[in-house]
């Protein structure tokens, strides 16, 4: 199960780009888990399909019930007009509907799913019936209700029956044992002998689960796939238009508010504290010629050695504002060379290409800060950093040993990872229970 600062950082990236969350096209966490075999097995991902298949069954047929009763009323007595209020309400029916499936979707996917609709925040119900009618996503949860009712309803309801003939099956010998001498027969003709014979039944009833578990992750990870498609913001929605590009103009000036500042530090302070560090140089220099002068000569060369170190501090400052490694040889060389500097041992396993620039100063941020918490906050012996590019999506993972408990409201500069990350329509999570070990997992699109 996420902890509570996985919420927490999930909760940041949702204000930051509501209209990025749920895309269509990100990856789905169940069907990522399911990939390890032992792991899902053993987790609570198959009984958290299992309830969400349920509910989803019990739902979906509430909701076909209503649909067939509202629909048919309405086309019969569409001629009376009686017939008129049934299908608007048929149709606006869908709209709570909808909220509820992007709530209830977080049972299987952390990943929430933005409401694509506009803020009535004070409207009437007829301005709202209104609104809503006008609205393509109301067409949208209309049809998704469809589905429900007729598709992942009823698929839902095989997978359950699944699970429960899996478990009378597991249980099998106890049931024998419990109802001897009366004969119990698991293959129709044939009695089972004793509790031993049964468990010939239990085996089959644990494959049954195993299938039943894929099963549910299957058609969990479709029903994800398709209330991201149908339940949430959509790209030629308007408002989300303007959220997009106004997230592009803040994108755009904060890198050139950050070039400013790189030029006038590189430029400026830099050039006159390497001006003043040779002039005090020249001055110790004619001091140390003059005897009368050698305690002043002393205190020019304390004066020199101060600008010496105020230099480099601010060669560090340029250099951590935008590294050059970073734009001359890309992420992998960037990280690498704060990897070797990094008080704490760190192991980098980064296979990535040239990244488009925001995508590139975001991941390179993302993980300075987070090696930067490691150090000050963690008490960890080893960090380690590992980055793959799948499909279009970068995924960066940043894993110390420490003591755990990272809490993006406390301070740790967490919560503005995860917007800074939002702003590129990605996500960040953390894991970080108490004792660790702390995960911290980025997921960027690679278009930017």
């Amino acid at each position: 199960m996420p902890s509570p600062a996985a919420a927490l950082a999930d909760r940041a990236t949702g204000r930051a780009a509501p209209d990025a969350s749920g895309a269509p096209d990100a990856p789905v966490a169940l069907w990522r888990a399911a990939r390890r075999p032992g792991a899902f097995l053993r987790s609570w991902w198959p009984w958290r399909c299992w309830g969400y298949l349920g509910s989803g069954a019990l739902l979906g047929y509430a909701v076909l019930v209503a649909l067939a009763v509202l629909l048919g009323l309405g086309l019969l007595l569409a001629v009376a007009g009686v017939g008129l209020v049934l299908l608007l309400a048929a149709v606006a029916g869908a709209v709570p509907l909808g909220e509820l499936e992007r709530r209830r979707l977080r049972w299987v996917d952390p990943l929430p799913v933005g409401d694509p609709h506009t803020s009535l925040a004070g409207a009437g119900p007829a301005a709202w019936v209104r609104t809503r009618l006008r609205e393509p996503a109301t067409r949208r949860e209309l049809g998704y209700a469809a589905l429900l009712g007729t598709v992942f309803g009823p698929a839902g309801f095989g997978v359950l029956a699944l699970v429960a003939f899996s478990l009378i099956l597991v249980a099998s010998p106890a049931v024998v044992w419990a109802l001897a001498p009366e004969p119990v027969m698991l293959v129709p003709g044939r009695a089972v002998s004793g509790p031993v014979e049964a468990l010939g039944g239990s085996v089959v009833g644990l494959l049954g689960l195993a299938s039943a578990a894929y099963a549910g992750a299957l058609l969990a990870g479709a029903q994800v796939k398709a209330a991201r498609l149908l339940l949430g913001p959509r790209e030629e929605d308007p408002r989300v238009l303007e959220l997009t590009r106004s997230r592009v103009r803040l994108v755009d000036a904060f890198e050139a508010e950050r070039r400013r500042i790189e030029r006038d530090l590189h430029d400026g302070a830099q050039q006159q504290l390497v001006a003043l560090s040779m002039t005090l140089g020249l001055a110790e220099m004619r001091l140390r010629a003059l005897p009368e002068a050698a305690e002043a000569a002393v205190l020019v060369g304390r004066g020199r050695e101060e600008a010496r170190r105020a230099l480099e501090q601010l060669r560090d400052l340029v250099r951590g504002i935008h590294p050059r490694v970073l734009t001359d040889h890309g992420l992998a060389a960037a990280v690498a060379e704060v990897a070797r500097r990094h008080p704490v041992p760190v192991t980098v396993d980064l296979e990535v290409p040239r990244l488009p620039e925001p995508v590139e100063i975001t991941a390179y941020f993302t993980v300075t800060e987070a090696l930067t918490n490691a150090a000050k906050h963690s008490g960890a012996s080893h960090v380690g950093v590992a980055g793959r590019v799948e499909g279009d999506r970068l995924t960066l993972t940043i894993t110390d040993d420490g003591r755990g408990g990272a809490d993006p409201g406390a301070g740790a500069g967490l919560a503005g990872l995860a917007d800074r990350v939002a702003m590129l329509r990605g996500r960040l999570t953390v894991s970080s229970p108490a004792g660790g070990p702390t995960r911290l997992c980025v997921e960027v699109p690679c278009s930017g």
